[in-house]
């Protein structure tokens, strides 16, 4: 069922909307189902080429295609490409709308992904993955963003964070198809799948309705009320009376800086930073680790197949506690845990110990995937500035991928493990600090009852 909301003009619409409390009072239905799914299918897709340069450069360097040096070009214009694409799609977001903007991000990188399929040169392959990584970085803040504003409080950190371990299941998916398809027909299939399966979902999509929290935030009340009665009914619920509340208050770009905001601003960075430190300053380095300790290679990327399945059950685990426990106590209870893991780690020599802590380890960090990428940063900030807001945090958090690898690799060297652990112990320490001192609690509580009150 296509939801478009039409303009009626009448003087009902204008008096009845408050999306916010409507929304948060709907059960669950096969419209918050819908919505989740359809989300959801453009984030993994996101996932799936976050990773897809683990399988592909391999094979490009071995054919002769690229050399060393062009692979780092790519990685590296992967990720200011996001980190581009993270700023850029919040303020587009909240000028323009959320469908507008995961549509757009979404053609943009499916046509990206079927150009790179087809590059006739590596510096045309990394030109299109600069493209992509606009997309990918567009993806993270809008999916998670747009799907905040659906779901009722009651749920709303259960579903965030499955949606995180949907994004997170694109790493298997690629290492599996790449495995398969890469010897049998070249790296290129695996470009034109993401491509093609981000065109598809660009399609299906359309379905999707434009948040009635953004409409009502722009004065668009007509349209925000036509949708409203629209996803009431396929609910199930009537057009309850909502009660009377003082009028909100409207937020700028401006109090972003200001004494508001700016303390969740640097909150959110601040998280993102450390947890996109832990993937791709650790996490994704973990191969290279245990062959320069000496483990075969064959045994190193045994090892970390063990605990990359503690990536899907770390995410599950962190919906669970997400509304169960709440989003400061968990993300301050895997941290201490990350730290914890992190300092025995090094430690270890027995091979069973070394992956079993080390599966402990990747549950703590991706509990804090779940929480942190798609839970806690978007119910910081009022609708009016959510993604903007929401697209500082990423921009930043993206931008510490592009320099924590050579910060990673230093202390690798001088220090072995225990070195890459201690940064690891340092950034979380200043993130359980920061949420202690700046963080809200959103479990079960509406987004406008999140806004601050002035």
């Amino acid at each position: 069922m296509t939801m478009t909301a039409t303009v009626t003009g009448s003087a009902q619409a204008s008096t009845m909307v408050r999306s916010g409390p409507r929304l948060d009072r709907l059960p669950i239905s096969s419209f918050h189902r819908r919505i989740f799914w359809l989300i959801g299918a453009g984030m993994f897709f996101d996932g799936y080429d976050l990773y897809v340069g683990t399988s592909v450069l391999g094979a490009t360097l071995a054919g002769g295609f690229s050399t060393l040096a062009q692979n780092a070009q790519f990685v590296s214009f992967t990720f200011i490409g996001m980190t581009v694409g993270a700023l850029v799609a919040g303020f587009l977001g909240d000028a323009y709308g959320r469908r507008f903007t995961y549509q757009f991000n979404l053609l943009l990188f499916g046509i990206a992904s079927l150009g790179a399929a087809f590059a006739p040169s590596m510096e045309w392959l990394i030109a299109a993955r600069f493209l992509m990584g606009l997309g990918l970085g567009a993806e993270i803040v809008v999916g998670y963003s747009s799907l905040t504003e659906f779901v009722p409080p009651a749920s709303r950190g259960q579903w965030l964070a499955q949606m995180a371990m949907i994004v997170v299941c694109g790493l298997p998916a690629t290492i599996l198809l790449g495995s398969i398809l890469i010897p049998l027909v070249g790296w290129r299939v695996m470009f034109v799948i993401a491509g093609v399966g981000a065109l598809i979902v660009w399609y299906l999509r359309k379905a999707l309705p434009e948040s009635p929290r953004w409409l009502e935030s722009k004065g668009r009340t007509a349209e925000a009320e036509a949708l409203m009665a629209a996803i009431e009914k396929e609910c199930g619920a009537g057009a309850l009376p909502v009660p009377a509340a003082a009028p909100a208050r409207v937020f700028s770009a401006h109090d972003l800086v200001g004494p508001v905001l700016l303390p969740r601003l640097i909150l959110g960075s601040i998280v993102l930073i450390v947890i996109n430190t832990l993937i791709f300053g650790f996490v994704t380095w973990l191969p290279t680790f245990f062959v320069q300790q000496g483990v075969t290679l064959t045994r190193s990327f045994t090892y970390t197949l063990i605990m990359s399945f503690a990536a899907p059950i770390g995410c599950w685990l962190g919906s669970i506690l997400a509304d169960r426990v709440g989003r400061r106590m968990t993300i301050v209870g895997a941290s201490l845990s990350t730290i914890l893991f992190g300092l025995i780690y090094p430690m270890l020599s027995e091979p069973v110990l070394f992956v079993g802590i080390g599966f402990c380890l990747f549950l703590s960090i991706y509990v804090l995937v779940a929480l942190l990428y798609g839970v806690y940063t978007p119910e910081l900030f009022p609708t009016d500035v959510r993604l903007r807001a929401n697209g500082i945090c990423n921009m930043l958090g993206r931008g510490a991928t592009i320099v924590s690898p050579f910060i990673v690799v230093s202390l690798f060297k001088t220090y072995g493990v225990s070195g890459v652990t201690t940064l690891m112990v340092v950034l979380l320490t200043i993130q359980i600090v920061a949420v202690l001192a700046w963080g809200i609690e959103p479990a079960r509580r509406g987004l406008e009852e999140l806004a601050p009150q002035v």
